[in-house]
């Protein structure tokens, strides 16, 4: 009976007005006006965006979610695949309302939407129901690489059909043999009338086949026979499961077929499928391109991809979070400190403690994901090579730190839910599960902490994150001087916190000629800048807030807890700093002294 009351009640509501304070008030609207793809950028549009996004939210995906985590989906015995129950049916309500093109350019039959915004949506979703946002996610993804590498023709063709839901994307790297080491790809493409033989077996291939769409389009990396060895040798190739006519209608089925979907610890309704290649003489693909330039245009993808990432890890974190705070404040067990019997167990100090340090860091990721779409958006602009630089430092940031965060987030969710956390039928455990894969795909959280210690610090002998950290530095005091003392002593927790990272910067260039040190400290590195950067985000919020208060027009009680939640940030999530510096400091030799024999 008690399950049966948490299982029935609506589990999610998109956090509408969160987003609206920071795509309005945290980020500059002004400045994406000015990029000539954005000059219909409105507050309207974002108004009208996010409440019709949010309706399909809560009314169309939410509600196929857990049960759709409990069935699955299945292989057939002819390779077909079935989504589970209510997926089609909210599928289709994402293509007639013509939610794929987000992204995808108006000449595509897409809504050129900024990435600010576009990742506000998929927060929404993919809190909603993971499993099935992902199949628009890796269309999404397929049409952000088009658009930027395909030739006019492949454009013109492709996205459009695409971009209307009508067909789907997917992103073929990995092999049997060839997870994070692309280089040993053995996946072949041979030339012949114009197109290329593909033949080879790829897995993990997430929704590489299912009943959604009428056609999918797979991105697939092969080598030619001719190709020199490693990396350089890589091509890309769109090779459809049907073979499409010159009008777009639908020719033979192509030489693809799904040999199994994979079991899985989480995002359960989501096909994840081994596809073979050419079993019957080659799938046919078309070059995308030319021959050895795949991996920098399936790289341009997967930067895309792992910025989309980093949003899952906020959504499922949020997902859990608004499941957990219901619960805990209608949930009886003891009477808390200084209660009445029947108080709802927010009031013991412990449960409280957790759903506000949960709220607290869920605002900042949210914050850093948006601001972190607006640095994307802003490489259109006049200032490209700034912002460039900027969303380049941030992405492996991004993606590590929200997803590592997204554990610990659902676990504590669980922990507010007790014992009934543990049990399947309260839905709880369902993102525990389902964040735990957001870490580990594209690109685990030691491949980001690489990306950003080797290529985006060491590179330019610490330049470009020393600036950023002057800037955020020099953001402080701006807010520091012109707001009142309310936050004067979370500025100066920041800036206690950026002359940690600073010394963290300078210490792993100093070590950088061993470069098992570095490496070594590159995931806590990684998680300090992304505190740091959330911690600037709260001191943007509570400001922010602060000059808000003034407008009558605006809910003085949420602006009261955006203060609070900044204030619990600054006091309860930042310090975490000091001990990660402390270990990237003192701990790197005693770990690289461990022989391998005696683990």
């Amino acid at each position: 009976r008690i399950l049966k009351k948490y299982i029935f009640k609506k589990m999610y509501e998109a956090p509408v007005k969160d987003l609206n304070f920071v795509i309005k008030n945290l980020i500059n609207l002004d400045e994406l006006n000015k990029i000539s793809d954005y000059q219909n950028f409105s507050d309207d549009l974002v108004d009208a965006i996010l409440e019709e996004a949010g309706k399909i939210g809560s009314e169309v995906l939410d509600p196929c979610n857990l049960s759709g985590d409990h069935e699955g989906s299945k292989r057939l015995d002819s390779g077909e695949v079935r989504t589970p129950k209510g997926y089609k049916e909210a599928y289709e309500s994402l293509r007639d309302g013509g939610w794929f093109g987000l992204e995808a350019k108006e000449k595509y039959g897409g809504q050129q939407i900024p990435v600010t915004l576009s990742a506000a949506v998929n927060e929404i979703w993919h809190s909603s129901n993971m499993s099935l946002a992902l199949c628009h996610l890796l269309t999404q993804g397929l049409i952000y690489a088009l658009q930027k590498s395909a030739s006019d023709e492949q454009k013109n063709f492709y996205v459009p059909k695409l971009a209307s839901g009508e067909w789907t994307g997917t992103m073929n790297l990995t092999e049997p043999q060839a997870g994070t080491d692309l280089s040993s790809i053995k996946t072949k493409a041979v030339k012949e009338n114009g197109h290329y033989k593909i033949s080879g077996q790829k897995i993990y291939i997430t929704y590489g086949e299912h009943d959604l769409s009428e056609n999918i389009i797979h991105l697939v990396l092969a080598r030619t026979p001719d190709a020199p060895e490693g990396n350089k040798g890589i091509s890309v190739f769109i090779v459809p499961k049907f073979i499409p006519n010159e009008d777009g209608s639908l020719g033979d089925k192509n030489d693809v077929n799904c040999l199994s979907i994979e079991k899985k610890l989480g995002v359960k309704g989501s096909p994840t499928a081994v596809l073979q290649f050419g079993d019957n003489g080659g799938a046919i693909g078309y070059l995308v391109g030319e021959e050895n330039q795949g991996l920098n245009i399936m790289f341009e993808m997967m930067n895309h991809a792992r910025f989309s990432v980093g949003v899952q890890g906020l959504a499922v974190s949020e997902r859990a979070y608004q499941q957990s705070k219901m619960y805990a404040l209608d949930r009886v067990q003891g009477i808390p400190i200084d209660g009445k019997k029947g108080d709802p167990i927010v009031g013991h100090p412990d449960v409280l403690r957790l759903a506000s340090t949960m709220k607290a860091e869920i605002e900042a990721m949210r914050a850093l994901a948006i601001y972190g779409g607006f640095a994307l958006d802003m490489t259109k602009s006049t200032n490209s090579e700034y912002w460039n630089n900027k969303s380049s430092l941030m992405i492996p940031i991004i993606k590590g730190w929200l997803t590592e965060r997204s554990l610990e987030i659902t676990s504590n969710a669980i922990q507010i839910h007790g014992g009934m956390g543990f049990i399947e039928e309260t839905g709880i455990a369902q993102h525990y599960r389902d964040a735990r894969i957001l870490p580990i795909y594209e690109g685990t959280t030691a491949i980001q902490a690489n990306d950003l210690v080797f290529r985006k610090t060491l590179r330019d002998n610490g330049k470009g994150i020393n600036e950023l950290l002057d800037e955020i530095n020099q953001d402080i005091d701006e807010i520091s001087n012109k707001v009142d003392k309310s936050i004067q002593d979370s500025c100066q927790r920041m800036r206690v916190s950026l002359k940690s990272t600073k010394n963290v910067v300078k210490h792993i260039i100093s070590v950088s000629n061993n470069k098992k040190r570095p490496a070594l400290s590159g995931v806590n590195y990684l998680m300090m800048l992304g505190y740091v950067f959330g911690g600037w985000m709260m001191i943007k919020t509570a400001s922010k807030s602060i000059d808000l208060k003034n407008d009558k027009s605006m809910d003085e009680d949420f602006l009261n807890a955006k203060i609070t939640t900044s204030s619990i940030y600054l006091s309860s999530i930042l310090p975490k700093i000091e001990s990660l510096s402390s270990i990237i400091l003192n701990g790197d030799e005693d770990i690289l002294s461990m022989k391998y024999n005696w683990l």
